[in-house]
């Protein structure tokens, strides 16, 4: 019986050892050094992605603010120029109302008028610059900046148009006390016939 297991063992060695040849030939080997690098360089790229994250949060920061900056820069300069347009025209209401009205050329009853219009003007620019100081104020409206800055963008169109219109009334009253002006004269010049 031993002869016989013996016997079909060499057998089976000498079936095994081609087959499991051929199997072991197909096989891959690996080499854990490669695994290893390959692992080093996938941790690697994971920090610097990671890195790259962190960067790129960090410039939207950046430009966060920058675009805060320059929302409350242009909200200045319109605060500015409407504070320069309403200066302007306290000015020009008070040496033009005052050159109007010394006039001998305006009548008395057109006093009240003129005067009337010119104050509805500044009273209006005064209407204005409160409510811009509630609008920059104000935490209750809950504004955005840029929703803050397009009403500032309104109310400086707003200041101009009004510079407009005091140098229109200006100009017509002028047109005005020359046409007169000049009626004076035509009534009382000399003829020389």
């Amino acid at each position: 019986m031993k002869k016989k297991i013996t016997k079909t063992l060499i057998i089976a060695l000498f079936i095994l050892i081609p087959i499991g040849h051929g199997i072991a030939q197909g096989m891959p080997v690996y080499d854990n050094t490669n695994f290893i690098s390959l692992a080093k360089q996938l941790i690697e790229s994971a920090k610097q992605t990671a890195e790259l994250l962190k960067m790129v949060d960090e410039l939207n920061a950046v430009r966060e603010k920058i675009e805060k900056v320059n929302n409350a820069v242009k909200q200045y300069q319109a605060v500015r120029d409407i504070t320069h347009n309403n200066e302007q025209l306290f000015e020009m209401v008070r040496d033009d109302l005052r050159e109007i009205l010394d006039s001998p050329y305006i009548h008395g009853d057109e006093v009240e008028t003129i005067s009337n219009t010119f104050n509805g003007i500044i009273e209006h620019s005064l209407d204005q610059l409160d409510f811009m100081g509630q609008v920059l104020s104000s935490d209750f409206l809950n504004m955005t900046d840029a929703e803050r800055l397009a009403i500032l963008e309104t109310q400086r169109e707003e200041s101009q148009a009004m510079v407009a219109d005091i140098q229109l009334k200006k100009r017509r009253y002028d047109l005005v006390i020359s046409f007169r002006k000049f009626q004076v004269l035509i009534k009382d010049r000399k003829l020389n016939y």
